[in-house]
């Protein structure tokens, strides 16, 4: 079993800055990809950026620019550099881990951490 806890959100000004992070903990034997989504109220959950264990990275096309993605497979560790937020960045933010064991790759999300950008 695998286990991911989000940190760093709250609630921050238009133009303001935040680091997300996300550790795994448990069985972990080769992390795949790890990326990160968000959903708002009323809304379907949507992707925000994911990294490949390569250090590929893909974005949003509303977050490209201002967020920024890296990981840390060493410590089992995802972030998101989020700048410039903006009122339309609001929502709960999750992590999710591919887990490669042999040829099974299965998904983990985290329970998520909210981000609210108000003034």
């Amino acid at each position: 079993q695998v286990q991911l806890v989000e940190s760093g959100g709250g609630l921050v000004q238009p133009g303001g800055s935040l680091r997300l992070s996300c550790v795994a903990s448990g069985s972990i034997f080769s992390i795949d990809t790890m990326g990160w989504y968000r959903q708002a109220p009323g809304k379907q959950r949507e992707l925000v950026a994911v990294i490949t264990s390569g250090g590929s990275t893909n974005y949003a096309d509303s977050v490209k620019g201002r967020f920024t993605i890296s990981g840390d497979n060493a410590k089992n560790t995802v972030y998101l550099q989020m700048n410039s937020l903006k009122p339309e960045d609001t929502a709960v933010y999750y992590c999710n881990f591919l887990i490669r064991n042999g040829a099974t790759i299965t998904g983990y999300s985290g329970q998520g951490t909210q981000v609210t950008v108000s003034s």
